[in-house]
């Protein structure tokens, strides 16, 4: 079974940094457009931020400037890098690649 795992959240004050990470079987990272989502409680699933096989990066109006999403080809991991959180980033992030694959999700709470 495809699987796709999540590291790094966190509890954080607002204004702090946290890095999530995202591992992916070879085959999954070479050939899939990898994204970062989010669900806050009570609220849709949205999307983040999504990077390209070749780099290309995309994000979320509300994160922009703020979130750094990478990948690491030789690690076939990806990486969000997200500052200056505040309460409102308050989550579950999921990794996904493909639009049908998912992690199991890491909690990111923003929070003083």
């Amino acid at each position: 079974q495809v699987q796709l795992v999540e590291s790094g959240g966190g509890l954080v004050q607002p204004g702090g940094s946290l890095r999530l990470s995202c591992a992916a079987p070879e085959i999954i990272f070479n050939l899939y457009v990898m994204t970062w989502y989010r669900q806050a409680p009570g609220k849709q699933r949205e999307l983040v931020a999504t990077i390209t096989r070749t780099g290309s990066t995309n994000y979320a109006d509300s994160v922009k400037g703020r979130f750094t999403i990478s990948r690491d080809n030789a690690k076939k991991m990806v990486y969000l890098q997200m500052n200056s959180l505040k309460p409102e980033d308050t989550a579950v992030y999921y990794c996904n690649a493909g639009a049908s694959l998912w992690g199991q999700g890491t909690q990111v709470t923003v929070s003083s």
